[in-house]
């Protein structure tokens, strides 16, 4: 009798539209399986942002907002190029070799990194460093009335190392950067407080490798002072440690909030803590994950013995997170595209500062146009290569391209992008069109990070002059990632590649599971799509690109 009046009490209930309670679905880790190092992350109001590392990507530093920590999406960037010097511009007058490493406009995995992001007085405020020499080597302190932008640059200072901004409740502005070290900012942020530079602590013996990355909150009268470790000797691991004081010319104590493995992969540290408007808080942390690049974790911060340890009971990152917030709308970071809007979406970056006359949405509507603008030799030293983020598990893009004002000499197409690179390549031969996928690969000056030499192995051509039609000859070009763990060496890291002349048949070509390699010591950051078009004898000539479509497994 209870069960048929408790399913009488159900109908009655739907009949009279009540809502139901709705189960959202957890968040699942990595919460962000994206290349998306050196977070920052604030809330304003009901609304999280967050910022991280994109280098010699253009625009750069990204703005991120979410509701709910489970869906993000790319709402502006803190500038649009770097100019202070010609590092950034993919321009050159010299031949590599007589550059003697200082690489003008060819430097890779420099730029932008580990800005910090606060919000102070109805304003938002960034700090990044370039991690640079010289002329590109100063702290900017960029402010906007809003996270989407505009933003301006406030003032310049002389560099500090993965640092960060940080207000005190009466509105005194410190810097902390390096390992250990701080300052009192003058009350404009346009200098520094004289005699204010300090060490508020020193390496402890087990703390002789990596130890920045620094963000800084204050919590309940205490400040936390958070950095990433990793000593680099058997049986250390990397981990996120914390100091914390009442005073801040006092004695720092020191403790580890974060020594976790996670999915098959190294343990993880580099972030912060958040709360939330009900009071509960949460660590995003970086993890490094093979070609995909470095993703983002989620973890409960649970308070105990007033430290934020990050983790479940059992202080590991959780495979799923509990739904901080439900309803909210599905929100993404990398996106497809039909290039049918007046402005190039967020979700796209520039390889490098673009040459802004050799591309348009405009000169054919619904198309993105690439012009060639400069003879180069190489992929890596093209401008205007369009990227986006490659994700996890399991993802795909591809691109129809109209290929009929191609000159000869011309090469465009798809890659995988990074310092080791597969690349699908359209080349125009005299009134040939040839496909070719080939394993490309850069080599940089130590200390600039500038190109010196690009080899090529070039594994299967295909003659697709006949192929296509000779009226309009389209290109229909496909890259597959898999980014899965593999339970032996991180993950799968796979990239294959396909062509199709119909948009509908497709045929692999190329290397089968090309192995796409994280190298910190060249980009520093995963693969990407990258979209390109350059010219290797004569300017002039261009591509168009219809649509971008993508696709991603859920994990």
């Amino acid at each position: 009798m209870k069960q048929v009046f408790a399913l009488l009490l159900f109908s009655m209930l739907c009949t009279m539209g009540i809502a139901q309670p709705v189960r959202e679905a957890p968040i699942k880790n990595p919460m962000l399986w994206a290349d998306c190092p050196d977070p920052d992350v604030i809330r304003v109001g009901d609304t999280f942002y967050l910022v991280n590392t994109t280098m010699h990507l253009m625009p750069g530093a990204p703005v991120m907002a979410s509701k709910d920590l489970k869906n993000w999406e790319t709402v502006g960037y803190i500038f649009d190029k770097l100019t202070d010097s010609p590092k950034y511009d993919l321009a050159f007058s010299l031949p590599l070799d007589q550059q003697k490493g200082e690489g003008v406009g060819t430097v890779y995995g420099r730029g932008q990194w580990a800005t910090s992001l606060k919000y102070h007085k109805g304003k938002f405020w960034a700090l990044l460093a370039p991690n640079e020499h010289g002329a590109m080597g100063d702290t900017y302190i960029f402010t906007a009335p809003k996270a989407e932008g505009p933003w301006t640059i406030h003032s310049r200072l002389r560099h500090f190392h993965d640092a960060t901004l940080f207000f005190d409740d009466d509105d005194t502005p410190y810097i902390f950067f390096g390992t250990g070290e701080m300052c009192q900012l003058t009350p404009d942020l346009k200098g520094v407080v004289e005699g204010s530079l300090r060490h508020y602590f020193k390496r402890e013996e087990d703390e002789r490798g990596l130890l920045e990355g620094t963000r800084v909150i204050k919590h309940q009268g205490t400040y936390y002072a958070m950095l990433i470790s990793q000593s680099y000797g058997a049986g250390l691991n990397r981990r996120e440690v914390c100091y914390r004081t009442k005073d801040l010319n006092g004695k720092w104590e020191k403790n580890v909030i974060l020594e976790s493995p996670f999915g098959g992969f190294s343990y993880l540290a580099q972030g912060t803590i958040v709360d939330t408007e009900e009071g509960d808080w949460y660590g995003i942390m970086f993890q490094d994950r093979g070609g995909v690049g470095r993703v983002l974790t989620l973890s409960p911060v649970r308070w105990i013995d007033g430290w934020p340890m990050l983790g479940d009971e059992y202080y590991k990152v959780p495979d799923v997170v509990r739904p901080y917030k439900s309803g909210q709308p599905e929100k993404h970071i990398v996106l497809a595209d039909e290039f049918d809007g007046d402005k190039l979406g967020l979700h796209w970056q520039w390889n490098h500062n673009p040459v802004d006359k050799a591309w348009s949405l405009s000169e054919r509507p619904g198309y993105l146009r690439l012009k060639t603008s400069r003879v180069v030799p190489n992929l890596y030293l093209a401008p205007n290569t369009l990227t986006q983020r490659m994700e996890g598990p399991v993802c795909s893009g591809y691109i129809c391209m109209d290929l009929s004002k191609m000159k000869d000499g011309d090469c465009a197409g798809l890659s995988a992008f990074n310092g080791d690179s597969g690349v699908l390549t359209v080349k125009k031969i005299g009134r040939k069109l040839v496909l070719e996928m080939s394993e490309q690969n850069v080599t940089l000056t130590e200390r600039e990070k500038a190109v010196t030499n690009v080899a090529e192995k070039m594994v299967e051509s295909v003659d697709i002059t006949k192929l296509v039609d000779k009226k309009q000859p389209k290109i229909w070009l496909r890259l597959d990632g898999d980014f899965r763990p593999n339970g032996r060496r991180g993950g799968y890291d796979a990239a294959n590649f396909y062509y199709s002349v119909d948009g509908e048949q497709w045929t692999q070509i190329g290397t089968k599971n090309y192995r796409m390699i994280f190298d910190y010591r060249r980009f520093f950051m995963g693969t990407k799509f990258g979209i390109f078009n350059y010219a290797t004898k004569k300017t002039g000539g261009y591509v168009d690109v219809e649509y971008f479509k993508y696709s991603c497994e859920e994990k």
